[in-house]
């Protein structure tokens, strides 16, 4: 299905194309962009709401500033659909996201416009200001400009940020996007602070007034900038307390100003870049502007797969037979049957609690699971203070998201030897999200520190199984267990729970001349490759690890005892994960053994699907039934002699 674009946005191969429009038809031009987004999403997929409410400040931005040399960080990164159209990309836009195709996030690799990759969240101003600081040192006048959704606004480093800002003396521009969103609605004092401002009728009134007068004022020998200023403050004073937040960090404070308001947003834009030091513009947006459905529902329109744009049918795989779950549902309502059972039992979430499939113990037990917002440091260590008050804690969060609460695990929760239960989610290849997404490095940067427990479970029921031995009251150690995107393999889950030995892996399948030994959900990539072996008459063994700390050292000498060829499997980066540890067990008892690891390799995978990218990285079934066969090439050498 080939898809147009409108008259205006074909035209449009850069910003430069789009400065050559006249302000009168920005109107039209946001519309086609707008229209665009929807059509490509809705056949090709992607995330859909948050950049449909930023179309208007896509425009203006490129319109206003002087791009690429003026720069814009965008914050989160899939709120940049629009942005990435006007600036030459529009043609290849329906590869978004798809393998070898375009990004779902800003990637300095792909674009000049693309200053700074910007997958996780949080960390467009301290980029920005970075970025400032260099322009002013080079003596460049180089505008630097960070778009901040309000959510990624509650994490720490934000503020810290805006904290350095204040005082270096560079100039740049935060722009804060607000709309209450972000994938889910947005928690804390921050979100009750900003209602507090756009719904101030006598602020606002009072602030649109000044501005007016202040317009009016004659500018120069007898009535200076400075004046000018003091008496914007000084009325704001008399009215609110609305912009002391940020003020109080030397930011200069304006808005809130309607985000949809094309010409608006240019002229205040305009009027910005001339005005030095470090300034916030707060603009009002709806997530989903445009799509009514988006609008209404803006959590289930985030990112909702491929659908009819005139009816706004979400598209479903047609259901031949019972499905398993996704492990993120199994989590969510295992939490609840747990929690019924155990009293002490809370949850963590850093504001992702449809993702993780919280959301139904928040539901249910609202006074007993949380979200936190996008402060994943902030979640570990609360985890920690509920521990030490003998709470039994599943702290959720995604494993390249919890690179971010590394030293709160190690100083809060490993050093203390509080037994808090950290499940991460999207562990491994996550997919379409591609590099800042994937969780490869989980397994190494836990392995390492001390009083840590890690396992994966390679089923639903493991999954279910290991929640249920984490928060028994024999667990005393930090319970980590990690478990993939979606990936179920077992329509009936619901089974009933057993506690398992801590340590203890188990052998699924004895063999003969090789065994692969798994970690996690790959496991089932080798029962699959197992079958295909069999009809060649290759029998490997089948280890079910479980744990890599502690690992299974009794299990390990059985197979090196028995076994001259081994093979592991992980979703996980090979480079010191559950591999490397078999080999130093290997090492350190002397055994000596051909070993294979398959897992991810020593390099960034970009985007694709979970099966395209296992393929590519050589540890899916097949690849696992090739690699038995390449090491068992002498058997069956000697096999085939006998038979003739």
């Amino acid at each position: 299905m080939e898809i147009t674009p409108g008259k205006l946005l074909a035209g449009i191969n850069s910003p430069d194309d789009l400065k050559k429009i006249s302000r009168e038809e920005l109107h039209q031009v946001c519309n086609e962009l707008r229209q665009y987004i929807i059509d490509i999403v809705s056949v090709h997929g992607g995330h859909f709401a948050a950049s449909l409410g930023v179309v208007e400040l896509s425009v203006a931005l490129h319109y206003a500033y002087n791009t690429p040399y003026d720069q814009l960080v965008w914050d989160v990164g899939h709120q940049a659909y629009g942005h990435k159209i006007l600036t030459g990309r529009r043609d290849n836009f329906h590869t978004n996201r798809k393998y070898n195709g375009l990004s779902g996030f800003p990637k300095r690799s792909e674009s000049e416009y693309d200053t700074f990759g910007v997958g996780h969240s949080s960390t467009s101003i301290s980029a920005a200001l970075g970025m400032a600081i260099a322009s002013k040192y080079k003596g460049e006048n180089r505008k630097s400009v960070a778009i901040i959704g309000d959510g990624s606004m509650t994490a720490g480093m934000a503020f810290e940020a805006m904290n350095h800002a204040g005082v270096a003396e560079a100039d740049m521009l935060v722009i804060l996007n607000d709309n209450c969103m972000s994938i889910d609605p947005n928690v804390g004092a921050l979100k009750e602070y900003l209602t507090d401002i756009t719904t101030s009728h006598t602020y606002n009134k009072v602030r649109d007034d000044v501005w007016k007068l202040m317009g009016k004022l004659p500018i120069g020998k007898s009535f200076t900038r400075e004046m000018a200023s003091k008496l914007e403050a000084s009325v704001k004073g008399m009215v609110s307390k609305s912009s002391n937040l940020f003020e109080a960090l030397n930011f200069r404070y304006f808005g809130p100003i309607d985000g949809h308001n094309i010409t608006k947003l240019v002229d205040t834009l305009k009027d910005l870049r001339d005005i030095s030091g470090p300034k916030l513009l707060h603009v009002i947006t709806v997530k989903g502007k445009g799509y009514a459905l988006a609008e209404k529902d803006q959590t289930k329109w985030h990112a909702p797969g491929l659908f009819d744009k005139v009816t706004g049918e979400i598209f479903k795989k047609p259901i031949l037979a019972p499905q398993p779950p996704k492990y993120q549902d199994v989590f969510g309502h295992t939490m609840i049957e747990l929690a019924e059972m155990n009293d002490k039992i809370m949850a963590i979430t850093p504001a992702m609690p449809s993702g993780s499939s919280l959301k139904y113990m928040m539901e249910k037990m609202p006074h007993r699971a949380f979200d936190v917002g996008i402060c994943e440091q902030h979640a570990a260590t609360l985890s920690a203070g509920l521990a030490t008050q003998g709470m039994k804690v599943f702290c959720n969060i995604y494993s390249s998201f919890m690179q971010r609460a590394y030293d709160q695990v190690v100083h809060d929760i490993a050093i203390q030897k509080l037994p808090v239960t950290l499940c991460l989610d999207r562990a491994g290849l996550v997919g379409d999200d591609g590099p800042t997404h994937h969780g490869c490095y989980d397994i190494p940067y836990f392995r390492c520190i001390p009083n840590m427990i890690i396992t994966a479970p390679m089923n639903e029921q493991e999954l279910r199984n290991l929640m249920y031995t984490s928060q028994l009251e024999t667990t005393t150690l930090p319970f980590v267990i990690r478990y993939p995107r979606g990936e179920g393999v077992m329509p009936e889950w619901r089974t009933p729970f057993e506690a398992i030995e801590i340590g203890k892996g188990r052998k699924i399948k004895d063999g003969e001349s090789i065994a692969v030994l798994s970690f996690g959900h790959p496991g089932n990539f080798v029962q699959a490759a197992i079958r295909e072996l069999r009809t060649e008459g290759i029998n490997p063994a089948h280890y079910d690890m479980r744990f890599v700390k502690p690992i299974d050292e009794a299990m390990l000498h059985e197979v090196f005892g028995k076994f001259n060829k081994v093979i592991t499997i992980e979703d996980g980066t090979v480079i010191g994960g559950f591999g490397s540890a078999v080999l130093e067990f290997m090492a350190q008892h002397n055994y000596a053994a051909q070993v294979k690891m398959l897992g991810i390799p020593d390099r960034l995978v970009e985007h694709g699907t979970p099966k395209e990218l296992h393929r590519e990285c050589a540890y899916d079934a097949q690849a696992v039934a090739n690699t038995v066969r390449e090491m068992m090439l002498t058997e069956v050498a000697v096999k085939s002699k006998v038979v003739n």
